[in-house]
């Protein structure tokens, strides 16, 4: 909660999320009044999420209030008369705070729970992780053929057993057991050989060849150094990653909330940070994640992984930059990689396929279709999106109750009229690109998709409107313009 200088009697509200460019935008509008502004970020203080909601019958953010009086979102702060804003500016100068103002947060007491995602992670380094770093610089690792294929930064068993023999003087069994647990604890991965995943006796060690799992060829973000730590909870990291990078986005958005400095943010030692910490995604445990466990983790870890590939790549800006880059952006994530495309529609969306895809992203045959979720969730798309106008009140996702955060997220993006608009003269409703790239996952015929969209949209004038063209019969669907400029996801 921050509150700009003054000594008005009165105060203008605003509910905010961090890394909200809109709520920005409002901001800087505001500190130009001279008036006190308090800023209370309902990403920290969740608690307030629903008295906001009953008090404005918004889900979005920012929501603005001059004392008891509520303006609405930032667009319809820019929207008012200079002589409505002058009335509203005297209204918080002339007038006291009245009774009936918006809540603040109450103070924390000493010892409260703070919100997850607000520790620091602490590496407790793996028994092992000095070994590999020794391994990693040696003469083993090199070029192998097998047949007529290259396995590049490659090494059989038996040449790993060997190392182990001489340069760390270990027993035969004692180096076959090291080797086992190399892989049990995903520090190696098996590129070519039997597929029963045991190393050492019994087995064809000369044959099979292995290969460091930081070595991993297909240019994930988050390889090239050894996750030496002992994995913490997926749940706990994909927390800790999300806020990180958002506070970092935070931080180099402009004031009026319009452009982000990439560059900066690249340069930023708290990026470094940010960095070294998605390293340790290579080795986290995923097999065992509930389904609210897996959507909370793989919806924080994209939305990370976004804005991890804006600063790599840049921000797409049309279908085929789109297409490349959510197809080649990726982490290495419990002995995988998972791209975004991979985690969109081969996770979240049940193995699904995207897009302009041929095929869905997981074979049966593919180790990540483990990972797949019984059957698409359509509300994952407005939780991997932010709206034009408005953004959700949430900044993470959590396990629980992930499926009324979900909600709230639609609830926020239906608001906005670049997601959805009802012409009742027409009888038109006119609906965001999203719902047509997905239109199998909202039901897949017209009147399916508004049924959905009517069931999932927040008590207001719209709804009534749509309520009133759906119940008149034959409705005409169309889709708007998707707005590439700002599909930045925060």
């Amino acid at each position: 909660m921050e509150e700009s200088e003054g000594s008005a009697q009165g105060r203008v509200t605003v509910y905010s999320i961090q890394g909200c460019p809109h709520c920005l935008q409002a901001k800087a509008t505001l500190s130009q009044l001279g008036v006190q502004v308090c800023e209370v970020d309902i990403g920290r203080h969740p608690e307030l999420r629903a008295r906001v909601k009953e008090l404005t019958g918004r889900s979005t953010v920012p929501q603005i209030f001059f004392n008891n009086v509520h303006v609405g979102g930032n667009d319809d702060l820019q929207k008012l008369s200079p002589e409505e804003l002058q009335r509203l500016v005297s209204v918080v100068k002339e007038e006291p705070l009245p009774a009936d103002a918006p809540p603040l947060p109450e103070e924390k007491q000493a010892g409260d729970t703070v919100e997850e995602g607000d520790g620091e992670f602490e590496c407790e380094k793996d028994e092992l992780a000095n070994l590999v770093e020794d391994f990693k610089h040696c003469s083993v690792i090199g070029c192998n053929r097998r047949g007529l294929t290259r396995y590049k930064q490659s090494f059989s068993g038996d040449e790993l057993v060997d190392w182990l023999l001489k340069q760390k003087g270990i027993a035969r069994a004692e180096a076959c057991g090291t080797g086992q647990a190399l892989l049990q604890k995903k520090f190696m991965v098996m590129v070519c050989g039997r597929q029963d995943g045991h190393f050492g006796e019994g087995t064809d060690t000369g044959d099979t060849l292995y290969r460091l799992l930081e070595h991993d060829p297909h240019s994930a973000l988050n390889t090239g150094q050894t996750a030496a730590c002992i994995p913490i909870q997926a749940a706990d990291l994909s927390l800790l990653l999300r806020d990180m990078i958002l506070k970092l986005f935070s931080q180099h958005l402009s004031t009026d909330g319009k452009s982000v400095d990439y560059e900066g943010m690249s340069a930023d030692p708290v990026f470094q940070g940010y960095c070294d910490l998605a390293i340790q995604l290579q080795r986290v445990e995923l097999l065992s994640l509930s389904r609210e466990e897996k959507l909370a983790f793989f919806i924080n870890i994209y939305n990370a992984l976004v804005i991890h590939g804006y600063l790599r790549m840049g921000a797409p800006t049309n279908m085929w930059q789109r297409y490349r880059f959510f197809n080649y952006v990726s982490y290495l994530i419990g002995g995988e990689v998972f791209t975004l495309q991979d985690i969109e529609n081969g996770v979240l969306r049940g193995n699904r396929k995207g897009v302009a895809q041929l095929r869905r992203p997981f074979s049966k045959s593919d180790p990540r279709l483990q990972m797949a979720l019984p059957d698409a969730e359509p509300l994952i798309h407005f939780a991997l999106n932010c709206g034009a106008k408005g953004c959700p009140p949430i900044k993470m996702y959590t396990p629980q109750d992930i499926d009324g955060q979900l909600r709230t997220a639609a609830e926020a993006f239906l608001e906005n009229d670049d997601a959805c608009t009802v012409d009742s003269g027409k009888r038109e409703v006119r609906l965001s690109q999203i719902f047509k790239w997905y239109k199998a996952d909202f039901g897949g015929t017209d009147e399916k998709l508004l049924t959905w969209v009517l069931e999932h949209m927040g008590d207001s004038p719209k709804k009534n409107s749509l309520q009133s063209v759906i119940s008149g019969g034959k409705t005409k669907v169309t889709f708007l313009p998707y707005d590439w400029s700002s599909n930045s996801s925060h």
